[in-house]
């Protein structure tokens, strides 16, 4: 991902990549047709002339090398300045096209309004929490939130449900109501509703799978989208009126002749939106991405102690401690931990982005009970073989092909900064001073900053 970044200027998936028998990229993209239409170079075509240039100039391709650099070094006053400057004042968010959660942003500036009220934060994060929660990426039947919007104006999601997207969403929500105690609320509702998404979606077996395709019937968001006159059929006229007076129900829909439910106005109406879910519920489900990922369940664990801390729920508390101990259970043999479980199959091929968030959960656990103290040690111990001279690595050589820890945070912190971060907050439950940390540059690395917050906090 770093070298089609670096070739293009951006990168994404499906991703292709042309490596050397030493296993180094020098060519990469990513969707392209099997064959050449409509202007587009054909997958067969591309195949052909990258085979017929590696024959000729092989010997010429320069092995590609991930950069081990950090982010810039930024002085904590300017970064709302410069997030400010990237920030979409119309509609909330980054950009001005596609609109993904700025998760790690979010969380920044949240942690940051806990000790410094500044204006220009609280308007970041309120306009862009409103617009997760209020617009198209918000699943508002059965909460949770889709991947990213095709739109500027949060409206039309690209309807993939990610397990990662969620722990996140719930961290900042959860955090955001702290932040906005009078709208407290407003987010604890939304953080309540995420929470719902994760038992009755993710949850299997007290873990929690990956994800939920887009389509259904390869029909992008069929699931999720309605006819108008459906809608008049399904609900009782003044349920119908008043669900046009809250949500964008135009005949014409809003997405391919069909609605997708976007509010216009901040507005409950549970028992209209639990008659249309049991509705959705008799509907063909997009399939789930089963696989058990280690890292991303221990995200959800962080995800769900913040959300019992700040939202005041014990119950949360409890489910973090008994999904950790399931996950430690499976993935944890003492020495290593592994990564995936799929089809009674187990990846046992260990990474950065596992160790960092269970060491960082499990300090977490550990500053609530004691008891996980132990086994927090021991996972900080293991998380520090992945360094080496240079910096933290994402595998060791003995273990998978050596590749050096990213340092980018979005859409997960990370796992240089998650590993960062489970460092201090490891030091602070053992009592020790927690070594200090540079502000970095906004955006890419907002959850370096999110530690920065921490080590200075609390050292």
């Amino acid at each position: 991902m770093e070298f089609i970044n670096m070739q293009n200027g951006s990168g994404g998936w499906p991703l292709n990549a042309f490596i050397t028998p030493y296993l180094r990229p020098f060519f990469a993209f990513t969707y392209l047709p099997a064959e050449t239409e409509r202007g587009m170079p054909g997958l067969h075509e591309v195949v052909a002339h990258v085979a017929e240039y590696y024959r000729d100039q092989g010997s010429a391709v320069e092995a590609f090398q991930p950069s081990r650099s950090l982010p810039e070094k930024r002085e904590p006053q300017d970064l709302v300045p410069e997030l400010l400057r990237m920030f979409d004042t119309r509609y909330g968010g980054f950009g001005v096209h596609q609109k993904f959660p700025p998760h790690c942003t979010l969380l920044y500036l949240l942690y940051s309004l806990l000790a410094d009220d500044s204006t220009d934060a609280q308007t970041i994060c309120r306009k862009t929490l409103d617009a997760i929660r209020l617009g198209g990426l918000h699943d508002h039947l059965q909460g949770g939130i889709f991947r990213y919007c095709v739109d500027r104006e949060w409206k039309i999601p690209h309807f993939e449900k990610m397990l990662y997207d969620q722990a996140m969403a719930l961290w900042c929500f959860s955090l955001g109501s702290k932040a906005f105690a009078a709208d407290g609320k407003t987010y604890r509702d939304m953080a309540l509703n995420i929470v719902r998404c994760l038992e009755e979606c993710f949850e299997v077996d007290g873990l929690f799978l990956s994800a939920f395709d887009a389509d259904t019937g390869h029909e992008e968001g069929a699931t999720y989208l309605w006819d108008h006159s459906d809608l008049g059929e399904i609900l009782k006229q003044d349920d119908f009126e008043a669900m046009k007076e809250v949500y964008e129900i135009e005949p014409g829909g809003n997405f391919e002749g069909r609605i997708h439910l976007v509010k216009k106005i901040d507005r409950s109406l549970p028992l209209i939106d639990e008659k249309l879910l049991k509705t959705r519920r008799k509907r063909q489900q997009p399939q789930a991405d089963t696989k058990i990922l280690c890292g991303n369940n221990a995200l959800t664990v962080i995800a769900l102690l913040q959300a019992g801390r700040l939202l005041g729920v014990d119950e949360y508390t409890g489910k973090a401690g008994r999904t950790m101990g399931r996950l430690l259970d499976l993935f944890w043999d003492g020495k290593r931990l592994a990564h995936s479980f799929s089809g009674e199959v187990l990846q046992e091929q260990s990474f950065l982005s596992d160790a960092a968030p269970v060491a960082a959960a499990l300090a977490m656990l550990a500053d609530v009970d004691p008891g996980w103290r132990s086994r927090m040690e021991k996972m900080l111990e293991y998380m520090e073989t992945f360094k080496d001279p240079d910096g933290w690595v994402e595998s060791r050589p003995d273990d998978f092909h050596h590749v050096p820890a990213g340092v980018f945070d979005h859409p997960v912190p990370s796992s240089t900064a998650m590993a960062e971060f489970a460092k201090a907050s490891c030091a602070f439950v053992m009592g020790a001073l927690a070594e200090s940390a540079d502000f970095r540059q906004p955006f890419t690395a907002d959850f370096f900053n999110v530690t920065a917050i921490l080590r200075r906090g609390r050292s």
